[in-house]
């Protein structure tokens, strides 16, 4: 028999690993080794593409943008086999007319009978190719 997880440990978990996944790794240990991620520009199964594609995400925050954030507004059990975590993402990229980066999303994590989570969907609040395009844009200069 496996030990069954309270909920309150994977919302707890997913409030502190969430505010700096472009700073540090995540904890694992909450999801399945088949977890299914899917996002509007990746879908792939298994924790060890899971893994990089956080090491991904901090690689190109630290490459590309002098700043950028994931403000976590919310998370909180939806539904009994739900957690539903609610952010937004804020950046400025690294251009001489430092472009700034914004968009929000919510991430819907399904979890097992022993409350780990096998599967991760992002939903952002505008397509990709608008996103790329705020790169474009002069940011706000207020140093």
């Amino acid at each position: 028999m496996e030990f069954k997880l309270p909920v309150e440990q994977v919302i707890k978990t997913l409030k502190e690993d969430l505010p700096t996944l472009f700073e540090k790794d995540i904890s694992y240990q909450i999801y399945t080794e088949d977890i299914y991620f899917k996002d509007p520009v990746n879908t792939f199964k298994y924790k060890f593409n899971y893994r990089i594609i956080f090491w991904t995400l901090r690689f190109h925050a630290r490459l590309f943008f002098s700043q950028i954030y994931f403000d976590v507004h919310e998370v909180s059990q939806s539904a009994e086999d739900t957690v539903l975590a609610k952010w937004t993402v804020r950046g400025v990229l690294r251009v001489p007319w430092k472009a700034g980066l914004l968009f929000n999303g919510y991430s819907t994590y399904k979890l097992n009978p022993d409350n780990l989570i096998y599967e991760h969907i992002d939903t952002w609040d505008r397509k990709p190719g608008e996103i790329l395009q705020q790169f474009w844009q002069k940011g706000e200069t207020n140093n």
